[in-house]
């Protein structure tokens, strides 16, 4: 039997491969110097020259992009690594060990939980003050609790099976239990909730960025880019559309991935 390709898999790595491979080539060549400015060249509309056209101080956006989306993708490939490592080993404690460890650590998890989770990075912020590492900061602490949810309810379901009980009686430890045997059972799940982070952390770093405290010039991200194209929509809409645009590819990538791997999840299930 032929089996069946996963489009929605497939479709995501490429949109998701092609923009990692533009940001990556970012980091050592871009076209123009993107901080050079040329007053005699700005608001020009896309060309040969400036693929993405140029800005209010003539600085060539295409090449601007390239360097917003190596800054845009640093912070949200951070924040979902210290939300995913440090809810990982919450959510793994509390499904494995349960009782007064799951009770405690868990109503540490509700109250990051109650608090709307750009409130609680915004007031992250408001303590350490912007800036990229700062808002890496903020956004890890914000995703803690939903990877720790989701490992919680993983290492629960699996805590009583055949295999964990027989390890558990031939004397394994609790730590080579959870670390070898529950979870890389626990890796189908959190691999869709880590594309979704991912989704979450592009959008919460542009969203704060927009609102001017989050990454900080000279530092370049696509979210600060995106508030500035907004004072000059009328005057160079494109600035506009291919930061968002570039944006709106990274996440919707990043959710075709997540779509994927989910879909993969319901036909082993």
């Amino acid at each position: 039997m032929k089996k069946r390709i996963n489009g929605y898999l497939l479709a995501g790595l490429i949109i998701t491969g092609i923009l990692l491979l533009m940001t990556l080539v970012g980091v050592f060549y871009t076209p123009c110097d993107p901080n050079a400015m040329s007053m005699g060249e700005k608001f020009l509309s896309p060309r040969a020259a400036h693929l993405f056209g140029t800005d209010n101080f003539g600085r060539d956006i295409f090449s601007r992009v390239l360097k917003g989306s190596g800054t845009t993708l640093a912070i949200a490939l951070a924040t979902v690594a210290i939300g995913a490592v440090a809810g990982t080993l919450v959510g793994a404690a509390t499904g494995y060990f349960g009782g007064i460890v799951d009770d405690t650590l868990m109503r540490l998890n509700d109250a990051l939980t109650a608090f709307p989770s750009i409130l609680l990075a915004l007031l992250v912020i408001s303590i350490v003050g912007p800036g990229k590492y700062n808002v890496v900061l903020a956004l890890g602490i914000v995703f803690i609790p939903s990877f720790a949810r989701v490992t919680r309810t993983a290492f629960a379901g699996l805590r009583d099976v055949n295999y964990i009980t027989s390890a558990r009686l031939m004397g394994a430890s609790h730590f080579r239990i959870m670390a070898a045997h529950m979870l890389p059972n626990t890796l189908r799940v959190l691999l869709p909730a880590i594309t979704i982070g991912f989704n979450n952390a592009v959008l919460a770093e542009a969203s704060m960025s927009f609102l001017g405290i989050g990454v900080t010039p000279p530092d370049a991200s696509l979210g600060y880019m995106l508030s500035e194209a907004q004072g000059m929509f009328s005057r160079a809409p494109w600035y506009a559309l291919c930061t968002g645009g570039v944006i709106a590819l990274l996440v919707f990538g990043a959710g075709l991935i997540g779509e994927g791997l989910q879909k993969i999840d319901r036909e082993v299930a």
